[in-house]
């Protein structure tokens, strides 16, 4: 343990009130009692800020309990001095107001079981897609919050990203041609994404979001993941684009949890706030976020992780080829549970985009995906604003880069040309899937808590009426394992 000589007293009586030796990072010491946890601000001076002042540990540690506690309210409590009390003894001041001076100052939270934190979850295989979901939703509700930052120059921002973390790599030791590498790759694609960051700033994309959003910095609070421990020491780190805030989430998940559970949450996320354009820059996002990663493992001397990172950070930046696959049918036929088993292992990272048609639905109508719509909600001026938006959506991921996957019905032809038009310059793949109708029947009566409002009146009605097209590839779905092992195989034929 590495305690700074002013700070000896103080954090020998935390320990003392905890009753164990604190949790350690490189600028706090957070000792864990029975039902609180006490932060303390280590009083250091690093490259990227300074600690040495207890004025400014105060003024941090106020910064750090506001920028939390919205999020998850009750976790963070509040912010104290440590005083010197009767008899020399060290004790709690009172918020404000007290008129001893502070020894020091101490972030006083909620005590977090061990395995509630997400990336111990993540370790125990605990990331079902319930939790996963609820992992997105939970970072569209922070950034919904996250006020809007006018950055006159988010290109050198990024650029500066770059070469911040080139220096750190270097000095931690990683191979210097790997880093130079990396260094000019990333240097292609920002000059590539100059328009596309500007474009992002002027429309409210960047913004005062959390900066140090990993799995590490989620717990589970009252069943439910909540991100912590947002950046607070340093504005400009954590004036970010939205995109990339995200991208240190899914890279995390893809490194610790496996691809499906980053392209879960990827999609988790789009799905409720429509963002399609921030796949652009996803490639330089995730590899930003790595190198970082790599750089850390490093200096703490993985150098198997570090590695690791490392690959992965060129890895990101690689492109992949991109295609356009449309699975339809009817109600009930396994499209959606077809298009998310696809989608983990289709185009670059974190895998396919999926555009759900019901996804789509609720969202323009300002609901989560599991909200049931009265029957107005499907009349055929608003189904043709979903299926324009699905083609809008789908044509904007595929000029991105990223494979896209829709999940419609499908059942009229001038739907499905028009993603068939969406598709520019990418390979199409239409993919129809067919089933008994009491096979149908009985899965949408089995159906709960689904993004879908189809009823078994709606099925038999769609049943008279449809026609599977000619040129797309039929599938029998009665069984989802061999709809999947079909569709696989058509794809790889392509």
């Amino acid at each position: 343990m590495t305690i700074p000589p002013a700070q000896t007293e103080v954090a020998a009586w935390l320990r003392a009130l905890a009753g164990a030796d604190p949790v350690e990072t490189h600028i706090s010491l957070v000792f864990l009692g029975s039902d609180t946890a006490w932060k303390l601000k280590k009083a250091v001076r690093l490259p990227f800020l300074d600690f040495t002042d207890p004025a400014a540990r105060r003024r941090f540690a106020c910064r750090e309990l506001a920028l939390n506690a919205r999020a998850a309210p009750g976790l963070y409590r509040d912010v104290v001095p440590v005083v010197r009390g009767p008899g020399g003894r060290l004790a709690f001041g009172a918020a404000e107001g007290e008129r001893r001076p502070a020894l020091d100052w101490v972030l006083r939270m909620a005590r977090v079981p061990a395995a509630d934190f997400l990336d111990a979850i993540a370790a125990a295989g605990g990331l079902d897609q319930a939790r996963l979901d609820a992992l997105g939703d939970a970072v569209v509700a922070y950034h919904a919050a996250c006020p809007v930052v006018a950055v006159p120059d988010p290109l050198g921002r990024m650029q500066a990203v770059t070469a911040g973390n080139a220096v750190a790599a270097r000095a931690a030791g990683l191979d210097p041609a790997a880093v130079a590498a990396w260094e000019q790759a990333m240097a292609a694609a920002l000059d590539r994404l100059g328009l596309w960051l500007a474009a992002r700033a002027r429309a409210g994309f960047v913004r005062r979001a959390h900066g140090d959003l990993h799995l590490g910095n989620f717990c589970l609070w009252h069943g439910l993941p909540v991100p912590f421990d947002a950046l607070e020491f340093d504005e400009a780190m954590a004036t970010v684009d939205l995109g990339y805030d995200l991208a240190f989430l899914l890279m995390d998940l893809d490194r610790r949890a496996g691809r499906a559970a980053a392209n879960r949450v990827m999609n988790r996320y789009v799905a409720r706030t429509g963002d399609v354009g921030l796949l652009a820059g996803l490639p330089a996002f995730l590899s930003q976020r790595a190198m970082v990663r790599a750089h850390v493992a490093a200096r703490s001397g993985d150098g198997a992780a570090a590695a690791g990172y490392l690959a992965a950070a060129r890895d990101y930046l690689r492109p992949e080829p991109a295609v356009v696959v449309a699975i339809g049918g009817l109600q009930g036929t396994g499209k959606s549970t077809l298009a998310r088993a696809l989608a983990p292992g289709l185009g670059r990272a974190p895998g396919a985009l999926v555009l759900r048609s019901d996804e789509i639905r609720k969202r323009l109508h300002g609901v989560a995906p599991e909200t049931p719509l009265p029957a107005a909600a499907y009349a055929e001026p608003v189904s043709r604003l979903v299926f324009r938006t699905l083609a809008a959506a789908a044509r904007a991921a595929a000029a991105a880069g990223q494979a896209v996957i829709a999940d419609a019905t499908f059942l009229d032809p001038a739907d499905r040309r028009a993603l068939a038009r969406a598709a520019v310059r990418v390979p199409f793949v239409g993919l129809w899937l067919d089933a008994p109708l009491p096979v149908l029947e009985a899965r949408l009566a089995a159906r709960r808590g689904d993004a879908s409002d189809a009823t078994v009146a709606v099925l038999r009605a769609s049943a008279g009426q449809h026609r599977p097209p000619r040129v797309w590839t039929r599938l029998d779905a009665t069984d989802a394992g061999t709809a999947l092992a079909q569709a696989r195989a058509r794809l790889a034929a392509r």
